[in-house]
């Protein structure tokens, strides 16, 4: 791979110089997954269209080779389609169905209810020329006032983190989604974590949560892409009298695996539900 030429990318970020949306944050390890470098143009929510000369109003954008591609996914397809000598990332049709999956699921599970929860710390940390821009626009996106909305946080954060059981699961034996090595799955799902990193002052998951394991891994590669300085953590939410577990800390395997292997591998859940009947 000795062509180390640089994408031009349009970055969408905040105050603190971290991106911020989850589709540009998944297109930024999209690029490097292919072996580009990012030849960066800077910004935020104002002013998309003057900087790409009124190609679009909407990031993620990039240009590669005098041309323009929008929007993150029809960016994935065309570096798998203009690259395919380059590490794919969606190395086969299955893997596009359940990326799509996987990220419906994530975005109805927890993108939604932590954007409620935070929404007043997204425009709190954002440039102030964007302030008015996104109160005015996440409130009607939203339906309420953003610090109505973001209060009493505190009484859902164990929930939502409660909820991605599923995630942790199908990552307990492997090392990304995409199995030993990652693909678009983990960058779209590190995408949101991370969109939630610039922005989020109180941590949404449990110190000892075991998604940071792989939370990790993702973020330490192409030399720490996703470690900007400008994040906060995710790690250190306080499990309250009365909330739920933040995660299940008595998991079994779970999930589809090979348990069946005769009766003596059975007996003890056998004993278990037909313990009643003796």
């Amino acid at each position: 791979m000795a062509d180390t030429k640089a994408i031009t990318f349009y970055d969408l970020q905040v105050s603190t110089g971290a991106t911020i949306s989850p589709f540009v944050w998944a297109t930024k390890f999209a690029i490097r997954h292919k072996g580009f470098d990012l030849d960066v143009v800077e910004g935020g929510f104002t002013g998309i269209a003057e900087r790409t000369g009124g190609k679009t109003e909407r990031l993620p954008a990039i240009v590669d080779n005098g041309r323009w591609v929008l929007d993150s996914w029809g960016i994935v397809e065309y570096l798998d389609e203009t690259y395919p000598e380059r590490p794919m990332l969606i190395p086969h049709e299955s893997v596009a169905v359940m990326t799509k999956t996987l990220d419906a699921w994530f975005w109805r599970t927890a993108v939604g209810p932590w954007m409620r929860s935070y929404c007043a710390d997204y425009r709190d940390v954002c440039y102030e020329h964007d302030k008015e821009y996104i109160t005015s626009s996440r409130e009607v996106m939203l339906g309420g006032k953003l610090e109505d909305l973001q209060a009493g946080r505190e009484d859902r954060l164990a929930a939502i983190s409660a909820s991605l059981e599923p995630l942790r699961i199908g990552l307990r034996e492997h090392k990304f989604l995409g199995g030993d090595e990652p693909n678009y799955a983990d960058y779209r799902i590190i995408g949101s974590f991370l969109w939630l990193a610039s922005l989020a002052q109180t941590p949404p998951l449990a110190a000892d949560d075991p998604l940071r394991d792989w939370i990790e891994r993702v973020r330490d590669l192409f030399g720490g892409l996703g470690q900007h300085p400008g994040l906060f953590t995710l790690y250190g939410l306080e499990q309250r009298e009365g909330d739920v577990d933040p995660f299940n800390r008595q998991a079994g395997m779970g999930g589809i695996h090979k348990r069946n292997t005769g009766p003596q591998s059975t007996q003890a859940e056998t004993q278990f539900i037909t313990k009643a009947k003796s």
